[in-house]
C-alpha cells in the first residue's frame, strides 16, 4: 500500500530577472489530498522571488516562462489598423 503522506509533486518557484523575464526554480516538494494542498518549501532564490509557488507532478518539467507583455486595449488596435 502506497503512504499516504508521500509528496507526489514538485514545487517550483518564479524568479523574476528584470521586469519581464524569469525563470523556473526547484523549491522543495508537496502532495494535494483530501486535506488539501501540503507544500514543503526547504529553500527560496535569493533575488527575485515573487511569492508564488507551483505544484507540478513529480517528473514533468514546469512549463516554459513565456515573458510577460502588456495586452494592448482596443483602442489600440483599432488605431493601428489605419
Amino acid at each position: 500500500m502506497a503512504d499516504p503522506k508521500a509528496r507526489t509533486h514538485t514545487a517550483y518557484t518564479m524568479q523574476r530577472i528584470g521586469k519581464k523575464l524569469g525563470r523556473w526554480l526547484e523549491v522543495g516538494s508537496g502532495r494535494i489530498d483530501q486535506d488539501g494542498v501540503h507544500v514543503f518549501i526547504d529553500r527560496l532564490p535569493v533575488g527575485g522571488f515573487t511569492g508564488y509557488v507551483r505544484l507540478t507532478p513529480q517528473g514533468e518539467p514546469p512549463p516554459v516562462p513565456q515573458p510577460q507583455r502588456p495586452t494592448p486595449a482596443a483602442d489600440d488596435e483599432d488605431a493601428e489598423n489605419f
